[in-house]
């Protein structure tokens, strides 16, 4: 059956307009504008002239349904997430956390390398694509980790099996920080993919633990976290990183950016290296140093949340294009675990199936575009990674969609709101999200856009809250940069 989903407001990375589109197959068949909208494509003609345009090649069974004015865009693509599979399953796991992400309108991810043996070779991709392979409700794909001697195994590996190359340059789990000077400048000489680059200076780090436990002993309040994975902490190493692609020319990607002077570093490194690109988190654009009484452990993650001035600069840095893509960085934890003191809780936020409606109320609160949304979280990653067929709204695209009510106000965690829109569920395995009701904090974050449908290559996949899928139907990434 083809479908043809009509007065849609219709939101690519460059354009909004009214419009009607028809999903044929897994595609995207054909594209309508309404009277005076989006110059090249044809007017919607009614809906029996429509059916009468779809009706061949594809199935002469159309139906039609009115989206009332909503968004529609293409599902967001998360690029930075720790779904914990293998080896920490106990926190979260591919099938869990893939499906949080298509509850959140998020239709395809890309998992970090560091799990348990770590993704560093074709070994380790084959059995994480094997583990992947009919458990993932969203589509699907992993970056490689680098470490001090293994470049030359990327060689062996198809370089369509994998996105990027992710390299800590502070500590990490996994075993992959790079500290080797002459790996690290192999890695930066050599990579035919996009580095991905986690920057923080163990140094300055350590020094500052030290100044702070001399005052507070072993029991630290939270407020310190971003005194102590300070912003010279993360500039030190982006410059470093920085430097080394400009020298090289490497298409460097540096991974959620925290800071006012790290988005100026990559607008201003733009002019010795174009291939430069940068991400950002929702959590950065959302909580800021003043939070960290309320929600404590909850939102520790590395790097650290930091002040309301760089929370307002990363703002600015989405709205005039220094912010390339939107990564969660969705690393769960127990809540056990979370539950312990600062110096035992481990860092990591769980926020994806939140994305998409914080990215709406970031908009809403700035004055963004849509368009903008639609380019950070799923046109730019589609295209930085090679992302095969998915990431747009063009004729011929895979159909992977989210219908969002931009008006809809909800509370995470509240279950009146719960039936409304699937951006007010919890489905994590670790069973929280940074923006719902956490310990010590009584209600969710109240957000505006809840997600209303999501398409998985052309089948309605969720619906007002519901999951419709009988089983998970996420199909492996192909990368072809």
């Amino acid at each position: 059956m083809a479908r043809v989903l009509k007065n849609a407001r219709i939101v690519t990375g460059h354009s909004e307009f009214r419009g009607a589109l028809a999903i044929c197959g897994d595609r995207i068949g054909k594209i309508w504008r309404n009277s005076g909208t989006e110059e090249g494509c044809p007017e919607w003609p009614g809906d029996e002239k429509a059916v009468a345009e779809i009706s061949q090649p594809w199935d002469k069974d159309v139906s039609i349904s009115d989206l009332h004015g909503l968004v529609l865009m293409a599902g967001a693509i998360d690029s930075h997430v720790h779904f914990r599979e293998p080896g920490m399953t106990a926190k979260a796991d591919l099938e869990s956390e893939s499906k949080a992400a298509l509850l959140g309108g998020v239709t395809s991810f890309i998992d970090m390398p560091n799990t348990k043996p770590a993704t560093t070779d074709k070994e380790t991709l084959e059995a994480k694509l094997s583990l992947s392979e009919g458990r993932c409700w969203a589509n699907y794909g992993f970056h490689l980790g680098a470490t001090n001697a293994n470049q030359g195994h990327f060689e062996e590996i198809d370089p369509h099996s994998y996105a990027g190359v992710k390299v800590f340059l502070g500590s990490s789990t996994g075993g992959l920080l790079v500290d080797d000077a002459s790996a690290l400048r192999n890695i930066f000489r050599t990579s035919g993919k996009e580095v991905l680059i986690h920057s923080e200076d163990n140094d300055v780090i350590a020094k500052n633990l030290a100044r702070y436990r001399a005052e507070y002993g072993d029991e630290l309040p939270f407020r310190v976290h971003p005194l102590i994975r300070s912003a010279e902490a993360c500039s030190l190493m982006s410059r470093k990183a920085l430097d080394l692609a400009a020298e090289y020319g490497t298409r460097l990607h540096l991974l959620h950016v925290s800071t006012a002077i790290e988005a100026q570093m990559v607008k201003d490194g733009r002019k010795e290296n174009p291939y430069l690109t940068c991400e950002t988190s929702p959590n950065y654009l959302w909580f800021s140093e003043r939070d960290y009484d309320r929600m404590g452990a909850f939102i520790k993650c590395n790097p650290a949340v930091k002040q309301p001035s760089d929370r307002a600069a990363l703002r600015r840095a989405v709205k005039d294009g220094t912010i390339d893509t939107i990564g969660t960085d969705h690393a769960p934890h127990l809540i056990s675990e979370k539950m312990k003191s600062y110096l035992s809780c481990p860092s990591g936020v769980c926020s994806i199936q939140q994305s998409l409606a914080v990215m709406m109320s970031v908009a809403g609160e700035e004055g963004l575009p849509y368009s903008r949304i639609a380019a950070l979280m799923s046109e730019n990653p589609a295209s930085l990674f090679g992302i095969r067929d998915r990431g747009f709204i063009a004729e011929g695209a895979i159909a992977d969609l989210v219908v969002i009510d931009p008006e809809m106000d909800f509370t995470v965690g509240d279950e009146k709101d719960m039936w409304r829109t699937s951006s007010a569920r919890i489905d994590s395995k670790c069973g929280w999200s940074a923006y719902g009701p956490v310990p010590g904090k009584m209600t969710g974050e109240r957000l505006r856009g809840g997600v209303r449908q999501v398409w998985l290559g052309g089948v309605k996949a969720v619906e007002d809250g519901r999951l419709l899928l009988g089983e998970p139907s996420g199909k492996r990434l192909i990368f072809d940069r």
